[in-house]
């Protein structure tokens, strides 16, 4: 049967591989993101009956102004994926303001005031999938704040899979690991940012040119799977990692 289901982060990256597949499943999708033009793109892309709200996740009131905007049309939704999120290296020393308020806001309060607006119409059959980071248990250097955030979201989505249970919604943790596609052609952090995340990674003994890397699109099925999950089977915790096949 499909679903309608709404996707945070939808304008790049996974939040867009997962608008196409689902798209293209036969589901109605709603996509949000901070930048219309991006999300508005997408959209036109895989056309009617989908459609892009502009939302900020990291402002309640931006979230709430989607919401409203989602339940006039879809009085029932059945999937709230919490995908976007930021991330960047950094020290201790280092982190300014800006950085830390961005990365709680997004990725930790963001969550929670998209999944508050949507309970509503989640009840009676809904699912809530959080995206959390392979980092939140790899603890990889000059990511603590990203993995902070990460490892906070799957505690608080532990505790709402418990408290929502009677209200007839599931909560799902997908811990990702690294992954991209084609339009994918490297980071946006200063080359010299970049050098020492890979030196003091190395040091930690992760190293980064030896971890495989899996496409967007098939983390997107194992999503799918998530989604199509009977409703008397729960998945608390689902962990993804790149393979390299044989």
């Amino acid at each position: 049967m499909a679903k309608t289901i709404v996707i945070t982060g939808a304008g790049d990256g996974l939040g867009r591989a997962l608008s196409r597949r689902f798209a293209t499943d036969g589901d109605t999708v709603i996509l949000l993101g901070r930048t219309l033009a991006k999300i508005e793109a997408v959209a036109a892309e895989i056309g009617a009956p989908h459609f892009a709200i502009e939302c900020d996740v990291a402002n309640p009131d931006s979230v709430r102004a989607a919401f409203a905007v989602i339940a006039a049309r879809h009085p029932k939704i059945d999937v709230l994926i919490n995908n976007a999120a930021v991330y960047e290296p950094f020290t201790l020393a280092e982190v300014t303001d800006a950085q830390i308020a961005t990365q709680i806001n997004i990725n930790l309060a963001g969550p929670i005031y998209c999944a508050r607006e949507a309970l509503p119409l989640l009840r009676g059959g809904g699912q809530i999938i959080n995206v959390s980071s392979e980092t939140a248990s790899l603890k990889m250097p000059m990511l603590w704040l990203y993995g902070g955030t990460k490892t906070a979201l799957e505690l608080m989505s532990d505790m709402w899979a418990r408290e929502l249970t009677p209200e007839g919604v599931r909560v799902t943790i997908v811990q990702a690991g690294m992954m991209m596609d084609e339009t994918k052609t490297g980071s946006a952090w200063a080359p010299e940012v970049s050098m020492r995340f890979g030196v003091e990674n190395a040091k930690a003994g992760i190293n980064l040119r030896e971890r495989p890397i899996s496409h967007y699109n098939s983390a997107a099925s194992a999503f799918r799977a998530l989604i199509d999950t009977p409703a008397d089977l729960h998945i608390p915790f689902v962990a993804l990692r790149g393979h390299r096949a044989a």
